[in-house]
């Protein structure tokens, strides 16, 4: 199938950084399937599923801190957020051998020298690092996430997730973990596409005490 091509509203939205997005995007196009890092019937919608929707945690984000995307997996969200968001200092964990020397060739392609990659899963962290902010998309449901990612998270940071239509029932059910992991507010944003006609992402902010 032919890839979506970029939307000329990235130009507008990211002036300082749509030719590294069109660069990744092009990578993932290219390698993406073969690589089994995103399925053929994905590539349509490439921007405007992919590369846009994960640009929606952008704003929920402050300046300067310490992020972790947990699954980074194709660079979703991790390496969007690193290109639109220079000023902050990114840790993509990832267990998969196959996807952490994607990830690698990517941020020297890309030149993201604030980017770090670490090969291991979110548990095996735990009690070694911590950051401001977690990140996360297509990981897991919202109870089993925080379990994975309560514990790298400082006090008053955050983890953002990227969820589907279910983030409220999600919320809703992870209560008893919510209280485990001293989960101060848990709550979901509804962020307009940026493209016409796309249904709008839903980003959950779970904030610790």
């Amino acid at each position: 199938m032919t890839p979506q091509s970029m939307p000329d509203i990235v130009r507008e939205t990211f002036p300082h950084g749509w030719r590294k997005l069109d660069l990744y995007a092009g990578l993932l196009a290219d390698e993406g399937e073969k690589r089994g890092l995103i399925g053929p019937r994905e590539l349509p919608r490439l921007w405007s599923r992919h590369i846009l929707n994960c640009t929606a945690i952008n704003n929920f984000i402050p300046t300067d801190v310490r992020v972790a995307d947990v699954g980074s997996g194709a660079g979703l969200p991790g390496i969007v957020l690193a290109v639109t968001r220079p000023d902050l200092r990114i840790t993509l964990i990832e267990p998969m051998e196959r996807r952490i020397e994607w990830l690698a060739e990517i941020v020297e392609i890309l030149d993201l020298p604030h980017v770090d990659i670490v090969r291991a899963r979110a548990e095996e962290i735990h009690g070694h690092n911590t950051f401001d902010i977690v990140t996360a998309r297509a990981v897991a449901a919202l109870d089993k996430l925080m379990r994975l990612t309560m514990p790298l998270i400082n006090g008053g940071g955050a983890l953002i997730a990227l969820k589907g239509e279910r983030a409220q029932q999600e919320v809703d059910t992870s209560v008893k973990v919510q209280r485990k992991f001293r989960v101060k507010s848990c709550e979901v944003h509804t962020v307009p596409a940026l493209i016409a006609d796309e249904q709008p992402t839903r980003v959950v902010v779970a904030t610790r005490y």
